[in-house]
């Protein structure tokens, strides 16, 4: 269900205000031997928590671990049922990657970033997402007019804010409160 840029978009007026911590791109970091260490041992216990949990419900699926971006990455691939934990709009996939985040920080100590991908649901949605973005941006540029987004998760107004970052011209910040944040994007002055 990818939805256009104009259905993404409503038309009501701009606010400013981006909330503290809402950024529109990660700060590079350097990672250290250390830490792609740490971050691969969050994707064992990740890996090991999702595996009990397929078994628990009986699904079939190949678990991937990874590292990429500074975060542990873990996608599950390849099951029938697949679907059914990702839900509507990706919302069972959301609470599932808290409940693993929380698996992790339980047997670490330290709070995970770690990203789950379930049935390719979220790297499908990061390239509507991107061109969403893409094409809003370029029409605020042609139009001179900012462009309100639909609310959306942190992980879909991080993609939105990259793609715009890439459109130049323009810049985007986020506005209001969970779960009903959005982006904004506005033309540069």
């Amino acid at each position: 269900m990818a939805e256009t840029a104009q259905q993404a978009v409503e038309s009501e007026p701009a606010e400013t205000a981006p909330a503290e911590g809402d950024t529109k791109t990660e700060a590079g970091t350097e990672h250290s031997p250390e830490a792609d260490e740490g971050l691969v041992q969050e994707g064992d216990i990740a890996g090991d928590y999702l595996e009990r949990l397929l078994d628990l419900l009986d699904y079939d699926g190949d678990i991937d671990l990874d590292v990429e971006g500074g975060r542990a990455v873990v996608s599950i691939d390849g099951g029938e049922d697949l679907d059914k934990l990702v839900g509507p709009r990706g919302n069972v996939l959301e609470a599932l990657q808290e409940l693993t985040r929380l698996a992790v920080q339980q047997e670490t100590g330290v709070r995970s970033r770690l990203m789950l991908d379930i049935a390719g649901w979220r790297a499908d949605r990061r390239e509507e997402l991107s061109e969403l973005g893409r094409t809003t941006a370029e029409q605020v540029a042609e139009a001179g007019e900012p462009a309100r987004l639909k609310p959306m998760t942190p992980f879909e107004r991080k993609v939105v804010h990259d793609a715009v970052a890439a459109v130049k011209g323009v810049t985007s910040e986020s506005e209001g409160e969970e779960p009903r944040r959005r982006v904004v994007v506005v033309p540069e002055t």
